[in-house]
C-alpha cells in the first residue's frame, strides 16, 4: 500500500483559481428521443500548495462547470511544493493514463500537455518536467496527476516518519 502524503484542507478564506479542463456533452437514449446534458471536469487551487478537482452534470454548461467548481471545492488537498517545484520525482497512475513528474531548475516552466497543466499550474507548481504516457482521456490524466501529487512528499514528512533529525535525511 502506497503511503499518501497530503492532507485534505477546509477551503475557508483560501483564494482560489479555477481551470476549466474540460466540457463533454453526453446523450441518455430515452424512449422519447436522445436527451442531452453536459459534464465539466474543472480544478481549483490557491497556487501555494493546495488544490483539487470536482466534476459537474447539468443541461447547461455553465451550470456543470458551477457545479464542478463546487464539488473542486470540497475536496481539496495540500501538497509538497517547494522553491516552486515538486520535491521529487513521482510516477502516478489511473485507469489507463500514466503520468510521470520530474523536478525541474527555476525558470524552466511547466512542460507539460493540457490537463496536466492545468492541475500543475492551479497547484502552484512553476518549474517541472512532466509526461502523459497511455491514455490521454482528461479524466484520467487530472486524476492520475493528482495521485502522483499525492504521492509526494518533501524532506520534513521523511525526517518525521523515520523519527529522525531533519538533516540527516541528506547526509544518511
Amino acid at each position: 500500500m502506497k503511503e499518501i502524503a497530503s492532507k485534505k484542507v477546509k477551503p475557508s478564506g483560501l483564494e482560489l483559481v479555477d481551470r476549466l479542463v474540460g466540457v463533454q456533452r453526453v446523450t441518455k437514449t430515452t424512449k422519447g428521443g436522445r436527451t442531452f446534458s453536459f459534464t465539466a471536469i474543472v480544478v481549483v487551487g490557491d497556487e501555494h500548495g493546495i488544490g483539487g478537482y470536482g466534476l459537474g452534470k447539468s443541461k447547461e454548461v455553465s451550470e456543470a462547470v458551477t457545479k464542478g467548481i463546487e464539488d473542486a471545492k470540497k475536496n481539496l488537498y495540500k501538497f509538497p511544493v517547494s522553491k516552486g517545484t515538486v520535491p521529487h520525482e513521482q510516477d502516478g497512475k489511473f485507469g489507463g493514463a500514466r503520468v510521470f513528474l520530474r523536478p525541474a531548475s527555476s525558470g524552466t516552466g511547466v512542460i507539460a500537455g493540457g490537463a496536466m497543466r492545468a492541475v500543475l499550474e492551479c497547484v502552484g507548481v512553476h518549474d517541472v518536467l512532466a509526461k502523459s504516457k497511455g491514455s490521454s482521456n482528461p479524466h484520467n490524466l487530472v486524476k492520475a496527476t493528482f495521485e502522483a501529487l499525492h504521492l509526494m512528499r518533501d524532506a520534513h514528512q521523511v525526517a518525521k516518519t523515520r523519527g529522525i533529525a531533519l538533516n540527516k535525511v541528506f547526509n544518511g
